[in-house]
């Protein structure tokens, strides 16, 4: 058995989008020739909002070793608040001494939060060990540098350059790129042609049915955020001025709804919630500012504040109908959404053109997929018709698709990746200097 030391800040029960692909993955690197052991950083040191249930999913055979992490009280003094930057030195120190115990095979960073990867070059230098890179996102990007200063995100003038610095020096050494993404790999490769030879594999979230059971055995511990009293279309996610593409042309089909027909249209009512990364009540509305734009304001509900995970699960189940919106970034692959093709809800999806969600969705069979750019509002409009009078069909959904897209199923294609590293490393090894 193959040995894989994974690198994930976050990790349950954390309740962060990106520890799931790990999460997800873990009760099946077992079953292609890899065991799996996790370092995180201890929980009472993230900040963020918490999911006990998060831990029911994992395996409990998995090892997780926990470091610590400097104040965010201090560092924040600083400027410097991210948990990469503030446990970078504890991970050098715990990952050295479990390096130097037992014997690793490879190093997998699984996170958005880049500049802990800088530390795969040191552990490869120093005890020769390669290291993957998930690029769940990209890391180094210019696409906030002509937005408007509202438009970035926190401290983006200090990370954009503190990303310039460090990807080009990670990606120096890597021995494997993972991405959500197509576009991602190759962008780094265009970028780094010294990595154009590296495997590379684009591998999306998966769908891990087991979390909706978890959700609904425990539904006596979620308050209900839905009118019960109307007919809820629902997006649990992050919003941005990035979304108005594609949420536009809802609320437009909405006005018209409700002009026509106000007496069908009425009984709708549009959530998005968790709209925000702000820490709980500090969040600002980005998608009602939209929504009076078009005078539908009465009938969209925007929470900004985060819900844990399977709290989301749960709310999915509760809707009568799920909405994803995708951002004007044609680079974006919404993750979220196998949890929304899993509970078999109707579904309506407006992506960029470019998306690759829409290709996976329309894998799946969804029928209510489009592209902001060529969508028509009737289809729109018929699609809330059917949902406020009561009339939209259960969705069926390709078995096929859903085999592919299953998180055991994207567990393997890691593994093959990491196989195909460690193939490439110990050749490298023993040609002759």
């Amino acid at each position: 058995m193959k040995k894989v030391l994974i690198i994930s800040p976050y990790f349950p029960p954390v309740n962060a989008a990106d520890m799931q692909r790990v999460r997800m993955s873990l009760p099946y690197f077992a079953d292609f020739g890899w065991d799996a052991e996790v370092v995180c950083v201890n929980p009472q040191f993230v900040d963020m909002a918490k999911d006990e249930l998060l831990t029911e999913s994992v395996p409990a055979g998995i090892k997780t070793h926990y470091v610590n992490a400097f104040s965010k009280s201090l560092t924040a003094k600083f400027g410097l608040g991210s948990i990469a930057l503030r446990s970078l030195w504890f991970y050098r120190k715990e990952v050295n001494r479990l390096l130097k115990a037992q014997q690793f095979d490879l190093i997998y960073f699984s996170t958005t939060q880049f500049p802990i990867c800088i530390l795969g070059v040191y552990w490869k230098k120093r005890f020769d060990i390669p290291y993957v890179i998930d690029m769940q996102d990209p890391w180094h990007s210019d696409y906030y540098r002509d937005k408007p200063k509202y438009q970035r995100p926190p401290k983006y003038w200090f990370s954009y350059r503190l990303n310039k610095l460090l990807e080009p020096k990670a990606m120096k050494s890597v021995g494997g790129l993972i991405s959500v993404s197509e576009d991602y790999i190759t962008t780094l490769k265009q970028r780094y042609p010294e990595i154009t030879a590296v495997p590379a594999s684009t591998i999306t979230f998966g769908a891990f049915a087991p979390d909706l059971k978890i959700a609904a055995d425990n539904r006596q511990r979620f308050q209900s955020l839905l009118d019960s009293e109307s007919k809820n279309i629902v997006y649990v996610g992050r919003g941005g001025n990035d979304m108005h593409k594609a949420i536009t042309p809802l609320f437009a089909a909405l006005k018209e709804g409700l002009a026509n027909s106000p007496e069908v249209f009425g009984n709708l009512k549009l959530y998005f919630i968790g709209t925000s990364y702000a820490p709980a009540g500090l969040g600002t509305q980005t998608i009602i500012p939209l929504a009076k734009q078009y005078g539908v304001e009465q009938y969209v509900t925007e929470l900004t504040d985060r819900i844990s995970y399977y709290h989301t699960l749960l709310t999915l189940q509760q809707a009568d109908a799920l909405f994803i919106p995708g951002s004007d970034d044609p680079k974006y692959t919404a993750s979220k959404i196998f949890p929304y093709l899993l509970t078999q809800k109707p579904l309506l999806a407006i992506f960029n053109k470019n998306s690759s969600a829409i290709g996976i969705l329309q894998e799946f069979g969804a029928e209510h997929v489009y592209d902001y750019e060529n969508v028509e509002q009737s289809a729109l409009i018929d699609f809330m018709k059917q949902v406020a009078t009561g009339n939209m069909a259960t969705p069926t959904y390709n078995t096929a698709a859903e085999e592919k897209y299953s998180a055991k199923h994207m567990t393997s294609a890691q593994c093959q990746l990491f196989d195909k590293v460690l193939s490439g490393h110990s050749t490298a090894k023993n040609v002759p200097a």
